[in-house]
């Protein structure tokens, strides 16, 4: 197999274009190409308006070795390598009759643990708090639209995890030498999702599909006699000795097992505080907070693609950093073409926001989070939980700051540290502008209102907000325009805390297996799925040893 490392071709090229391409490339004919396929797709814009793509791309020929002795000898290195195509294999066999591990947390890191034991005839029980998708859907779409709140069942928890209600979005920056992440694309093609993730650079599902992928993937579990149980959250862990030896769900029924893998999100609070009272060793972790920002989509695509619309390249992302003077990082995250701003929130009279897309990315605003970096100095303690309280304090404000519903604030007004108004007329007249279409108008998934977001955050990190949201909008015509709308707060960026493991993936309680991104060892839906196909293998290592 031969891998050509960059094809560029304009992106609007046809199947017939792109193997002439091919042709070209190698000095071959048609007919010496046997197939090909498409490792991996990315967007070439750096010469706007002329946009290419270029591709990675692994192709078959008819005789290779005759190819590299001949026409090709002269080409390999700077148009093409020799490779072999990675295959992931699980590394053991199970034997279903052994006592089941218990998997706590349904979100991409649980979901894939349990699937890959299952799978590998490893005998599993998934835990989840909250409700399975469809139920978890409807508690959802009635807090926004109600603003009563269901602590169990929300965008924080239930089946698939906080990923479920956001964008989707499948790129991470982790190595992976070993076909993890393939094997993870691969899954989720294999349930539902559409085949172009497998080579798209930046792909994306969208949340109304992933729900039907979690879903699909939970059904296969139980068909292959694993257990998924909802509505059971666990309340206590047993532990003698220093083992872990089952847990209690909803304080009252126990399950036993020597194999616990702890997968809950980095908003299973109550947990962590159990686990710190058992004496399960965890540190505080940096992290990152700031606010959701709102933008025209079509004022991203024309600075990202040098067009307001391109039906083919779809709703532009944008990544933007910087380093301040304050000595902190600034940075997007999560950003969602074509997304709304929801309403995350998980307690009581706490708001926290997140960002969502569907997949055809199709709301009028872009949003994504702009954060500032926080460490254990900013938190007020040195206690391995004091990130949380930091945490809860924020949302505390924010709730305050809109009366439960979403707050949001004008940049202009966000500077001035003054009231944004919420009556059009007024919002005209103080930005200047005539025109309806001018105004960046908010896009939210939960009730929202106008008030001063610019309370919520330590005053350091405004000041870092704004000289960041300057430099970003001399990168991006518009960024820091006066009218760019911020919902606050984005408090749930990742972990607080990190729960401590050893080689094994184990904590200072043997048998628990603390991982994903509430334990601090992931960042994104990929990266948690691939941390869980990776403890699938160290609890099965552990099983067959024993």
């Amino acid at each position: 197999m031969l891998r050509i490392n960059q094809l560029k071709i304009k992106y609007d090229h046809n199947e017939t274009e792109f193997k002439n391409k091919l042709c070209s490339l190698l000095n071959v004919k048609a007919d010496d190409i046997k197939s090909f396929d498409v490792v991996r797709q990315s967007i070439d814009a750096r010469k706007k308006p002329e946009i290419f793509y270029s591709y990675v791309v692994d192709v078959f020929l008819k005789n290779e070795q005759a190819y590299l002795k001949g026409a090709g000898k002269k080409k390999q290195g700077s148009v093409f390598v020799k490779t072999e195509k990675e295959i992931y294999e699980f590394p053991f066999k199970g034997d279903f009759k052994n006592d089941p591990v218990i998997v706590i947390g349904s979100g991409p890191c649980g979901l894939f643990c349990a699937y890959n034991l299952i799978k590998n005839g490893f005998n599993v029980i998934l835990l989840e708090r909250g409700r399975d998708v469809d139920r978890r859907t409807e508690d959802v779409q009635s807090f926004w639209e109600s603003g009563k709140l269901d602590t169990s069942s929300n965008v924080q928890f239930g089946e698939g995890g906080a990923g479920t209600f956001s964008d989707g979005k499948l790129n991470t920056l982790v190595k992976d030498k070993n076909g993890r992440n393939r094997e993870v694309l691969d899954t989720f093609v294999r349930f539902g999702a559409k085949s172009s993730i497998i080579y798209d650079s930046k792909p994306h599902l969208g949340t109304d599909v992933l729900k039907n992928v979690v879903k699909n993937i939970r059904n296969e579990i139980i068909s292959l006699g694993g257990k998924v149980l909802f509505e059971s959250k666990v309340t206590d862990f047993l532990i003698e000795n220093g083992k872990i030896n089952g847990v209690v769900i909803n304080d009252n029924e126990k399950i036993y097992s020597e194999n616990v893998v702890l997968a809950v999100g980095h908003s299973a609070r109550d947990t962590f505080y159990k686990l710190l009272s058992k004496n399960v060793e965890m540190e505080a972790k940096a992290f990152a907070v700031g606010f959701r920002v709102m933008h025209p989509q079509a004022m991203i695509n024309r600075e990202m693609y040098g067009d307001e619309s391109n039906e083919i390249l779809g709703a532009a992302p944008y990544k933007v950093t910087a380093k301040t003077s304050f000595n902190r990082g600034v940075y997007s995250f999560c950003m969602c073409p074509g997304g709304y701003v929801v309403n995350a929130s998980s307690e009581e009279n706490r708001t926290a926001v997140n960002g969502m897309s569907y997949s055809d990315r199709g709301s009028r605003n872009a949003n994504s989070a702009i954060i500032v970096s926080v460490d254990p100095k900013d938190f007020g303690s040195d206690e391995p939980l004091a990130g949380i309280e930091f945490q809860r304090s924020l949302e505390e404000k924010a709730f305050r700051s809109g009366d439960g519903n979403i707050p949001l604030q004008r940049y202009s007004d966000f500077k001035a540290d003054v009231l944004s108004k919420s009556e059009e007329a007024d919002l005209k007249a103080d930005l200047n502008s005539e025109k309806e279409c001018d105004m960046i108008e908010p896009v939210c998934k939960g009730k929202f209102v106008f008030s001063k977001v610019s309370d919520i955050l330590p005053r350091e990190c405004n000041l870092a907000f704004v000289e960041a949201m300057e430099v970003f909008g001399r990168q991006i015509k518009g960024f820091d325009r006066d009218d760019t709308i911020l919902a606050a707060v984005e408090s749930r960026t990742s972990s607080p805390v990190r729960i401590l493991r050893d080689e094994d993936f184990q904590s200072n309680i043997k048998g628990l297996f603390p991982c994903g991104e509430g334990a601090g060892y992931a960042g994104g839906i990929t990266s948690a799925a691939m941390v869980g196909i990776k403890v699938a293998e160290a609890v099965a290592k552990r099983l067959s040893n024993l």
